[in-house]
């Protein structure tokens, strides 16, 4: 039996390709070509760990790392529950006592976990299923204003499909959100045979997906390209309602339109979570763009901070223990004197002339901050 860390070995170090969330940050969306792939190859890991009697219990884009050559590894075993049979004797974080409780991100979670039953394999299944749609179609299944109402949405099983999406991956999506985690491909007797050879998958070569050539994208992950000639409505299909990618928000000679921008920049506020508590803060007829709870880094301690974008613009700091303002970050149109710098997906830095703020975003959502703030700095030029 091959190492348990075949897929994950040197992970951090050999992964310069990044994470696949920015990937589809970047691009939008996948073809369904190269989801294909993508997807082929988390079933290939999936399988594996499987197999060893392991369950990851987080699987979502932002936990597969692509390698420099484009391959995915898969990352974040902090809550991996090892089954009763597993070789494997000793894993970190992964305790008893956690078995039947709710780990993982909320959007990936599935129902049976919402309703305290134990880990199974079925987990790992329906995660693929919300990745394997975020991948085509730019986020997730059940994505809401709030984690309450994305609970809502799993339980409900409130799921709307893209017309884009071919038969094929809507039929394999559908049947791996199945509610019944045994019903899932990959989970019955046959276990992963069944998976394997649904019609998505059609053209895979199982026995070398790891010798095949990855999509494009990943193999040259610093392709010079500029990112704001892409497509920025990365998530823009919220509620069933999708933007097609071949309608970009980029006209000919590069630049975004004003309405264009405003449009994207509406779209992030409708997604993003935002408790009406926070409404004492904005001015009258001000929205909110993109809010988080933040993790400010200090040389001398760390301390949260509820970070703030509105539409007017602004960047605002709340103290979010206290429900007191701390000051707002000073806003520029001018890049050079307002610029984002992304570490990587949780960590980010705004940068002032007289102030360089640097945040931890749990939701590694980095690049999200990012790309709001520019869009927001583009669309005060019109």
């Amino acid at each position: 039996m091959p190492c348990l860390f075949w897929h994950v070995d040197m992970a951090l170090e050999s992964c310069e390709g990044g994470e696949l969330f920015d990937q589809i940050i970047r691009k939008g969306r996948l073809s369904e070509d190269e989801a294909r792939f993508y997807a082929a190859e988390i079933v290939d890991i999936l399988e594996y760990l499987h197999s060893v009697g392991l369950i990851h219990r987080d699987v979502k884009p932002e936990n597969l790392l692509l390698t420099s050559d484009g391959h995915i590894k898969i990352a974040d075993f902090g809550s991996v529950k090892p089954t009763r049979d597993t070789p494997i004797k000793v894993l970190p974080n992964s305790t008893n006592e956690r078995a039947c409780t709710f780990v993982g991100t909320a959007a990936y979670v599935p129902p049976e976990v919402l309703n305290s039953a134990p880990a199974t394999f079925g987990n790992d299944l329906w995660a693929l299923g919300c990745t394997l749609y975020q991948m085509l179609s730019g986020s997730s299944p059940f994505k809401d204003a709030s984690e309450w109402l994305i609970f809502q949405r799993i339980i409900a099983r409130d799921i709307k499909f893209p017309e884009y999406f071919s038969d094929e991956a809507r039929d394999l999506i559908d049947k791996l959100l199945d509610v019944d985690p045994s019903k899932r491909p990959g989970a019955g007797p046959d276990g992963y045979s069944s998976l394997k050879k649904h019609p998505f998958f059609r053209g895979i070569d199982w026995k070398n997906l790891r010798k095949t050539r990855p999509p494009k994208l990943a193999i040259d992950p610093n392709a010079s390209e500029d990112e704001d000639s892409q497509d920025s409505n990365w998530l823009s299909h919220m509620g069933g309602t999708t933007v097609n990618q071949q309608s970009n928000t980029v006209s000919n000679n590069g630049v975004a339109s004003s309405s264009e921008v405003r449009s994207h920049i509406s779209k992030l506020a409708s997604i993003d979570s935002f408790d009406s508590k926070w409404q004492e803060f904005l001015d009258p007829g001000e929205s909110v763009v993109l809010i988080s709870k933040l993790k400010k880094i200090n040389k001398l301690a760390n301390k949260k901070v509820q970070l703030i974008l509105t539409d007017k613009p602004q960047l605002i700091c709340v103290d979010p223990s206290k429900m007191v303002a701390k000051g707002n970050i000073i806003w520029s149109d001018d890049p050079s004197e307002l610029n984002v710098q992304v570490t990587n997906s949780s960590h980010f830095r705004i940068c002032t002339p007289k102030k360089v703020s640097t945040f931890e975003d749990a939701k590694q959502r980095a690049w999200q901050w990012k790309k709001a703030i520019e869009d927001l700095q583009r669309c005060q030029k019109y």
